[in-house]
């Protein structure tokens, strides 16, 4: 495990937007001359980052911008980030499907590479015989793709088709053929962008078995892109960021997680109106939010830090713009890092009755012994009118943060975040 596997070092690609080459023969032959010589291009310009929301003032943008990493043998690097911040720029690099602009790629072993639903295979040629040039293009002999047809035809269960062109397949046994043939040939570096999101539940789970045991079992080495939470946390030994372009966070998985999705919050709980991606007929908005814990006689206010088996209170500001009195709805989801709910509070459920009157409204949400484990959370608000539609719709747009404590009083840090979301008191005895 401690060999090095892939090195990259200030790695970098820039692009011009609208047009390709330089623009002449004679320049398009000194880029090339002075790459063939292993200098600098001559015609490398100062470009923009790679912002995809804004428009520049520059033709030449950084697709990837001073990128370093690397990666064990037998490890599972899980690379995240928003559409558009370099995730299949780097693994194209990679792949050798395009060079970099700078930098330097080094590694130590076969690559197989999966980026695209298709990519490699033959429209008009059978599964089959795609099964056997993959294999070629992936360097292997005829007689070892021979030795792992049968497993790459059970494992991908497209036998019934496997005679028939590929162009007839649906796009889902498309990407269980390629994945199987990628990953039963024996890479020692399996690359996967995203597309198992096309094949179903059943081969997400088999697609994910199977590239745990490749690294945990064949000691290969996985670089996985995914906006899948939930895949990169159960897959993953260790996570890198990219944010336009850059680098932003190497490192364990659940903080990598974590940070990756802090950008995706408000930051400011005393201004949620600034939110624009929200949803509602807008009759009242949520102002702010604030929380407030009580722990071992001491009360933290207004805090985004809560104590494990604290008395919780939730403050929520409403603005109103129908000021007349009216009986409301509000409910709060609860999230964990991979967006996957954990709890819902809602005065629907208790018969609690709030009302929303006048230009603001103040509620509170009461949480005895709150009894979460600890790690970062997401709060998502919903509010509805009684008999009338939803009024304000905040998706994820709240974290909290739940500290450890010594939740049994037993001088023991329940700690492990692994385990479940919840704390509870319970009793054993031999009987």
């Amino acid at each position: 495990m401690s060999e090095v596997i892939l090195k990259i070092e200030n790695l970098s690609k820039q692009y011009r937007l609208g047009t390709i080459g330089t623009g002449t023969i004679r320049d398009d032959l000194k880029r090339w001359w002075y790459k063939l010589r292993g200098k600098e291009d001559p015609f490398l310009k100062i470009g923009e980052t790679n912002n995809r929301a804004l428009k520049g003032t520059s033709e030449y943008v950084w697709a990837l911008k001073d990128i370093n990493f690397e990666v064990k043998k037998g490890a599972v690097l899980g690379i995240i980030g928003k559409n558009g911040a370099g995730k299949s720029t780097l693994l194209k690099i990679l792949s050798k499907i395009t060079s970099p602009t700078t930098g330097s790629v080094k590694f130590n072993g076969r690559i197989a590479s999966l980026l695209e639903v298709g990519t490699g295979f033959h429209p008009e040629m059978t599964g089959k015989e795609n099964v056997f040039l993959n294999g070629a293009i992936l360097g292997m002999t005829k007689a070892e793709i021979s030795e792992k047809y049968d497993e790459i035809v059970a494992f991908s269960g497209c036998e019934r088709y496997i005679d028939t062109p590929v162009k007839r397949y649906s796009s889902g046994m498309t990407v269980r053929l390629a994945f199987a043939v990628a990953a039963f040939l024996e890479p020692d570096i399996l690359i996967i962008d995203e597309v198992l999101a096309v094949g179903d539940a059943e081969f997400q789970k088999k697609a994910i078995g199977k590239m745990q045991d490749i690294s945990k079992g064949e000691g290969r080495t996985v670089l996985f892109v995914s906006h899948d939470m939930a895949a990169i946390q159960n897959l993953c030994t260790q996570v890198m960021v990219l944010e336009n372009g850059k680098g932003t966070y190497q490192g364990s998985v659940i903080e990598g997680i974590d940070f990756y999705l802090k950008g995706n919050y408000s930051k400011d709980h005393n201004n949620l109106l600034k939110i624009k991606n929200r949803f509602g007929d807008k009759t009242s908005l949520f102002k702010s939010i604030s929380f407030s814990c009580e722990y071992n006689g001491k009360v933290y206010l207004n805090t985004n830090k809560i104590y494990s088996g604290s008395n919780v209170f939730i403050d929520i500001v409403l603005k109103n713009r129908i000021k007349t009195k009216r009986e409301i709805y509000i409910a709060m989801d609860f999230l964990d890092s991979r967006n996957i709910p954990v709890m819902n509070i809602s005065n629907q459920f208790t018969k609690k009755n709030l009302y929303s009157e006048g230009e603001f409204s103040k509620i509170r949400f009461e949480i005895p012994n709150f009894n979460f484990r600890a790690m970062n959370y997401f709060v998502t608000l919903w509010g509805e009118g009684v008999g009338t539609s939803c009024f304000d719709h905040l998706e994820n747009d709240v974290k909290i943060e739940v500290i450890e404590t010594d939740f049994f009083g037993t001088g023991s840090l329940p700690r492990a975040k692994q385990h479940g979301y919840f704390l509870l008191h319970n009793d054993c005895k031999n009987i």
